[in-house]
Parts: C-alpha cells; sequence; structure tokens
C-alpha cells in the first residue's frame, strides 16, 4: 500500500485503506455474533459486538499493512467453556470468513444494481471492486490452517479423531512459526501470496449476480 503514497494514488490509497477497515471490522464483528449465538458473551462484555472499527482495528496491524502489506486486527475474545456444543469454535471461526464473503456478495451486487439502473461513477466502482476483492483475500487467507488463523479451529472438524487430534499438537508447536514463515518467504519474493490472491479474485465471478 505505500507504494500508492509513494506514487501520488492517494485517492487509490483512501479507498483501500477504508475498504480494508471496514472488511476487517465486519470479519471480527461475524466472530463477536456468532460466539454470542453459542453461549459465549465474552466478546459483547468487551465491546465487540459492533462494526464500529475502533473495537477492533490495532493501530499497529494496520501500520503493518500499509508498509508491508501484511497486517491484523485485534482478535475477538471467547470462552470456550460458554459454548454450548462442541461444534461451537467451528461456527465461530468460520463466521468471520464468512461475513467477508457475505459483505463482497451483498455490496459488490448492490453496486451492479446501481449501474443497471443508470448510477455511474468511476470512484464508487474503485471502492467497490477493492471491498470484494478485499473480502475475498480475507476470507481464503483465513481459511489457511496455521498458527491463529480461522482454519485451524475449523480445520480438525473435518479430520479423524486421531489426525485431529495430531493436528492440534502440531499447530500448537509449530503452526504460528510456519504462518510467519510463509509470510517472510512472501514478503521476500516468492510468490506464495500472490498465487493466493490471485485465487480469491477469480472467485469475483461467483459472487456476481447481476
Amino acid at each position: 500500500m505505500i507504494n500508492l503514497l509513494l506514487g501520488g494514488q492517494f485517492l487509490v490509497f483512501a479507498l483501500l485503506l477504508i475498504a480494508l477497515v471496514v472488511s476487517l471490522s465486519f470479519h471480527e464483528f461475524g466472530h463477536a455474533l456468532v460466539a454470542k449465538w453459542h453461549g459465549d458473551d465474552t466478546a459483547q462484555r468487551a465491546g465487540r459486538l459492533t462494526v464500529n472499527p475502533l473495537a477492533h482495528i490495532d493501530p499497529v496491524g494496520l501500520l503493518m499493512v500499509v508498509l508491508v502489506g501484511f497486517g491484523y486486527a485485534k482478535p475477538v475474545p471467547t470462552d470456550p467453556r460458554n459454548f454450548r456444543s462442541a461444534t461451537s469454535d467451528l461456527w465461530v471461526a468460520a463466521a468471520g470468513p464468512a461475513m467477508n464473503l457475505l459483505l463482497a456478495l451483498c455490496t459488490w451486487n448492490f453496486y451492479l444494481a446501481l449501474r443497471a439502473n443508470g448510477w455511474e461513477n468511476a470512484g464508487a466502482e474503485v471502492f467497490f471492486a477493492l471491498l470484494a476483492q478485499i473480502n475475498l483475500l480475507l476470507m481464503v487467507f483465513n481459511l489457511i490452517p496455521l498458527g491463529p488463523l480461522d482454519g485451524h479451529y475449523i480445520l480438525p472438524h473435518f479430520l479423524p479423531a486421531r489426525w485431529a487430534m495430531r493436528y492440534r499438537h502440531f499447530n500448537h508447536r509449530y503452526g504460528t512459526g510456519a504462518l510467519l514463515a510463509l509470510i517472510v518467504l512472501g514478503i521476500a519474493g516468492l510468490p506464495l501470496f500472490r498465487y493466493l490472491a490471485e485465487f480469491s479474485f477469480s472467485l469475483s465471478g461467483w459472487i456476481t449476480l447481476i
């Protein structure tokens, strides 16, 4: 993102930053909402059951996005002891990526509906396209089953019990390190995240309904 500023593309930078903040906020709100549905009000009591970016955005994490293209929001706190079922952690984890998919689907088709009825605006098209692409990328990235990403809560529910136990042990010991190694390799030039971005952007056609 810093390249946009250095290249004088201030409007695109601002639109991208707004889209990113909105996307991260809805992602975390999704976790908090489904945790509440499953009996845990920890996030609500912490003031996280909201789409207000001030409740979710981590300043350091956002600065990292601007400087190196990768960052984070504040994780939603949960207490699994309050969950009502053995699959609650699956649904709470899946809620973040699902919220990103829903946001991309609704906002992109909302813009397409406006355009189909004669309303066109170049800035709006850039913003809604960025919003859709960022949400699809967040969805795909967070489904990676490594480290603290949502995928590491989801994957064990689709594995045999013995494999699930081994996976949880592996991820507990090595998952965060493996994820950080992938990120460093990506920043160093390996096209790992470029492929991830290309895949997520290829999903745009699947959410285009109008």
